[in-house]
């Protein structure tokens, strides 16, 4: 269902770059477009996890840089059933956090130093434990992959907004294709974040309460995460829109127009249902861990991990 999803949603993508191209460029625009689109999709698909990555300046960690951290994300990987995934650290005081990769097998979980300093020890189980259940349930690839797509459609906006007064440039519609293009492009983050279905958020909420043994603190981590993202501004999400979709909470502050379109369902919606989880029961509960200690800025970045 998921590679249908995917299909779905690169075909609708690579429409619309397709269509940008020729308000731009007539059917050399298109032809131009599509060439890209097809560049764009292989490309995505083998590297868009290390795009992404690299926008929100993660940096890899592991057992030595970050322990507490690592072994949560050690142990909830083997209560998913699945191979130890990449470990990365966001310098970021937003609390927050999001999977990628192509599929179990070359798969990562990133955390910002907001969520380690923020939550508990308990907490950051049940959030590792729902970017697990993405990897699991192989949402990752159709996350990365539109983030990357949407990003290149925003470029080919602003290279409409250089080139639209060109007589030369084969317009078919003027200076009235370039409005369109200009107009519809910026909102294609927002759209791309509406064509992945919100139903994964309670998929992955379940199957991570389930993963952690423990609703109620993935219900607790997400009152806490949702209350800061209003606070605390992420820069880099803000810059980018279009991955918004891929963190466990919507990491926009909601100054921006983005945030009109709702990537993620009420958290209180799926705090409810997480307790009514915890409520009815039928799952396996963890065992009570201590505090976590989240990684100094100070001595693990002259050991290399913040560099």
């Amino acid at each position: 269902m998921n590679l249908v999803k995917t299909g779905i949603l690169l075909a609708a993508l690579t429409a619309l770059l397709g269509g940008v191209g020729y308000l731009i460029g007539g059917s050399g625009g298109l032809v131009v477009a599509l060439v890209v689109a097809a560049g764009l999709n292989f490309f995505s698909y083998w590297n868009s996890d290390r795009i992404v990555l690299r926008m929100y300046r993660a940096h890899e960690v592991d057992a030595r840089s970050a322990p507490d951290y690592y072994a949560i994300v050690a142990e909830q990987a083997q209560r998913a059933g699945l191979p130890m995934p990449k470990v990365y650290l966001i310098d970021n005081p937003q609390p927050n956090a999001f999977a990628t990769g192509r599929d179990p097998q070359h798969s990562a979980v990133a955390a910002t130093t907001g969520l380690l300093q923020r939550l508990s020890r308990d907490e950051i189980a049940g959030v590792m434990a729902h970017e697990l259940a993405h990897i699991r349930n192989r949402d990752t690839l159709i996350m990365t992959v539109t983030a990357t797509i949407a990003g290149a459609i925003s470029i080919l906006a602003n290279f409409a907004f250089l080139l639209g007064g060109n007589r030369n440039n084969n317009n078919p519609l003027g200076f009235i294709g370039v409005l369109v293009a200009i107009i519809v492009a910026p909102l294609a983050a927002a759209l791309v974040q509406l064509a992945v279905s919100r139903t994964r958020e309670y998929v992955a909420d379940r199957a991570g309460a389930t993963i952690s043994g423990d609703p109620r603190g993935l219900a607790s981590a997400l009152a806490k995460i949702s209350n800061a993202a209003h606070a605390i501004p992420n820069a880099d999400a803000e810059r980018a829109p279009a991955t918004a979709h891929m963190f466990i909470v919507n990491p926009l502050s909601g100054q921006r127009m983005d945030n009109l379109f709702a990537t993620h369902p009420s958290t209180e919606n799926r705090i409810a249902a997480l307790l009514e989880m915890e409520r009815t029961g039928g799952f396996a509960r963890a065992a009570p861990r201590g505090p976590v200690e989240p990684p100094s800025l100070g001595q693990s970045a002259r050991r290399g991990p913040w560099n």
